[in-house]
């Protein structure tokens, strides 16, 4: 049985899916957090393909607050989406609300050169 917590997660990540479709012009950046770790992906929904991943276990520095973590994630998602010509991508925050370490990943990307 689920919970109720877990039901209107469902339904919020539901609500913004139905809304974000990556394309091969313009891709979708997924964002995945947990307690301890975050990390993204820029995916292809028309073939069902991952093309660039990055997460807070490629970093080197470790000892920051979560949302500098976040932030850098941004920016290396950015760099390795450069080196992949992707330029432009839409947003998939999923069930999450976009403030804290959502935001600071999406502020990262964008200071990376990404545009959404």
């Amino acid at each position: 049985m689920i919970n109720q917590k877990t039901k209107l997660r469902i339904r919020r990540k539901a609500r913004v899916r139905a809304k974000v479709f990556g394309t091969t012009k313009r891709p979708r950046l997924a964002v995945s957090r947990s307690l301890k770790h975050i990390s993204a992906q820029i995916i292809n929904d028309e073939v069902g393909q991952t093309l660039v991943w990055a997460g807070d276990l490629e970093l080197k520095e470790k000892k920051m607050p979560k949302t500098d973590i976040s932030k850098e994630v941004g920016k290396l998602l950015a760099k390795k989406a450069k080196a992949a010509k992707i330029s432009k991508i839409c947003f998939d925050r999923g069930s999450f609300p976009y403030h804290g370490r959502i935001k600071a990943l999406a502020e990262g990307a964008r200071e990376g050169g990404l545009e959404f």
